[in-house]
């Protein structure tokens, strides 16, 4: 358990660094959508490495299409939930999406509460607002480039706030809703993900087509995305094992634990500057993990 968490901890906090790393001109000089398609095809050949290797039994068990019918629901939440993440950044800057977005704590821990019924202490609950702070304060001014101006301008039109609203409800959604489902079934974790991921290829798959985008599936590619590609479809099988048997809190806490490897590769990288605000997230995470996990 611990090196997977810490293993996940290390690649949500890789990515950004990863993607600009990617960067030609100041470009992202590949289709996102087909690197979504790439991370769910290599997740579903894992999963299906897995099932080969350690649950052969099962590929001659008749499974009934209301084991497999709730995991696309699943995909489809999943994959609407990334198509709003490119079409919010028409309605606000970066840095106010960056902000926003740390709300989708508070909605997956009021789902994660209600349709689990999973009661939460006022202990927890504070630990889980420090997360939201941490989130914010790191968002808004936790690394610092030197050459640039120390002051961040935030927008958001209605509509951004309305998307945001939508983004973090369906981003708990399909959590939540993913966890519920791999726990009340009685089938193995590598035959869930089977399901999971083979609707989650033919979601992306047409919606890659349905976006017509320019140029091959390929093109822009580079050797630093083919390392994303691998190390987002590690943490999502990491993910899965978490929700099965763990829960969508503690994936909430590998994600904000994240910004400490985020801020390391970007001070290291890039050579960005720590600020007031980093250590301000850092004594908020400390906080609420001694808060959530270590009073009793």
């Amino acid at each position: 358990w611990g090196l997977m968490l810490v293993l996940s901890v290390a690649i949500y906090g890789s990515h950004a660094p990863l993607l600009t790393l990617c960067k030609v001109d100041g470009m992202i000089p590949f289709s996102s959508t087909s690197v979504v398609v790439l991370v769910e095809l290599t997740k579903l050949m894992f999963s299906l490495l897995f099932l080969l290797t350690w649950n052969r039994e099962l590929l001659g068990v008749a499974v009934s299409w209301r084991h497999v019918a709730p995991f696309a629901l699943s995909a489809l939440l999943y994959a609407a939930n990334n198509n709003l993440v490119v079409h919010m950044q028409l309605f606000m800057d970066p840095s106010t999406y960056q902000v926003l977005s740390n709300l989708k704590i508070v909605s997956t821990a009021l789902l994660y509460s209600l349709f689990l019924r999973q009661k939460l202490s006022k202990r927890k609950w504070v630990a889980l607002f420090l997360l939201v702070a941490a989130g914010v304060s790191y968002s808004c001014g936790g690394l610092q480039d030197p050459g640039s101006p120390s002051k961040m301008q935030l927008h958001v039109t209605l509509v951004g706030l309305l998307l945001i609203s939508v983004y973090c409800l369906i981003s708990g959604l399909s959590a939540v809703y993913t966890e519920a489902i791999l726990k009340t079934q009685a089938l193995p974790l590598s035959l869930q993900n089977l399901f999971l991921y083979f609707f989650g290829v033919l979601l992306n798959l047409i919606g890659y087509f349905w976006s017509s985008a320019e140029g091959s599936f390929l093109e822009g590619f580079s050797s630093w995305v083919l390392v994303i590609v691998v190390s987002q479809a590690l943490n999502g099988l990491i993910m899965s094992v978490v929700m099965k048997h763990s829960s969508n809190i503690t994936r909430l806490f590998v994600i904000s634990c994240s910004i400490l490897v985020n801020a390391l590769l970007s001070v290291t990288l890039f050579n960005l500057q720590l600020t007031l605000l980093f250590f301000v997230a850092v004594s908020c995470i400390g906080l609420a993990v001694h808060l959530y996990y270590g009073v009793t």
